[in-house]
């Protein structure tokens, strides 16, 4: 046995309608997830013992389900029920919920199989926070060409291209590593990314080649809210280097500013005041959701309206 391995945690998971310690847990070496990477994956933040942007992540799960014609295999209801059993033993510390569903068990044919069970996997994990002092001294970043396939809008379980693409910045001892297909920014790894030019926080079109994240949605009503100008368009390589700040996003980075590109500083190398603005936002927005999470489930629990 290999080290990792040994250590696998006892935490809780839930695979295919049962609760059990995520060290035993199981699968078919039919399924399709594990053959082809047939299947999709979805990753919520919990803060506060409530799961953040929950709406929008299982809007974004049901999507990818029927990019790939597989029947979502829960309601909204369903799904929140699962959550809220996995999360519970966790208090207010951040913890991280990541769910998987693939097409399920069948022998090995790349056509697509009707009428399989979807095997559903979900699992909890603790959700470490960045040290302020890295987000007060902002990260490195290297770039790439996006060499990965034309569907990355499908949030797809399929990821050795991110997986080699964030290898690139591991090598090179960066954060994150940023790509641009025909010179045209796409997104990072595993990161959405921002460039913000004359107080504006711009963003790349939501199309194909771009996972769209939450935070794009998040960020919208965030810069309504700051009064901050918000616009999706194409960004160039050159603009990128030129910005006067630079962003990556994810559920669990948050929000961080880039201060270096591929070892060249992004303005005056120091987080910027549209970064700072946003993530003050973003810890309230946090705070805002847990709250209204929790009056609703006591509206709930005395049968008034939430």
């Amino acid at each position: 046995m290999h080290p990792i391995t040994d250590a696998l945690p006892a935490t809780l998971c839930y695979l295919d309608g049962e609760y059990t310690a995520l060290r035993d847990a199981k699968i078919s070496v039919l399924d399709r997830g594990f053959i082809f990477g047939d299947g999709i994956y979805e990753y919520v933040p919990v803060y506060f013992g409530q799961p953040f942007c929950f709406e929008e992540h299982m809007a974004r799960l049901a999507r990818s389900l029927a990019e790939l014609q597989i029947d979502n295999p829960h309601t909204l209801d369903g799904w929140r029920d699962i959550v809220t059993h996995l999360v519970a033993t966790g208090g207010d510390a951040p913890q991280s919920v990541y769910f998987q569903v693939t097409r399920g068990v069948a022998p090995r044919d790349h056509a697509m199989v009707r009428g399989l069970r979807p095997t559903v996997f979900v699992m909890v994990n603790p959700l470490p926070p960045i040290a302020d002092a890295v987000r007060a001294k902002g990260v490195a970043c290297v770039t790439a060409a996006d060499f990965r396939w034309q569907k990355a809008h499908i949030k797809s379980t399929s990821l050795l291209g991110a997986v080699l693409a964030r290898q690139i910045s591991v090598e090179a001892g960066a954060t994150e590593t940023i790509m641009f297909r025909d010179e045209w920014l796409s997104e990072a790894s595993s990161s959405n990314v921002w460039i913000v030019q004359d107080g504006k926080l711009i963003g790349p079109p939501k199309n194909n080649l771009v996972l769209t994240g939450i935070r794009y949605g998040l960020f919208e009503r965030l810069c309504e809210e700051r009064g901050i100008p918000f616009e999706l368009r194409r960004i160039s390589r050159d603009e990128v280097f030129a910005a006067d700040e630079l962003l990556i996003s994810s559920a669990s980075k948050e929000l961080l500013p880039v201060v270096t590109l591929d070892g060249k500083a992004i303005a005056n190398g120091r987080p910027g005041p549209i970064y700072q603005s946003l993530y003050e936002a973003y810890q309230e927005a946090k705070v805002r959701n847990a709250e209204n999470a929790k009056n609703a489930t006591h509206a709930k629990k005395q049968g008034a309206p939430a």
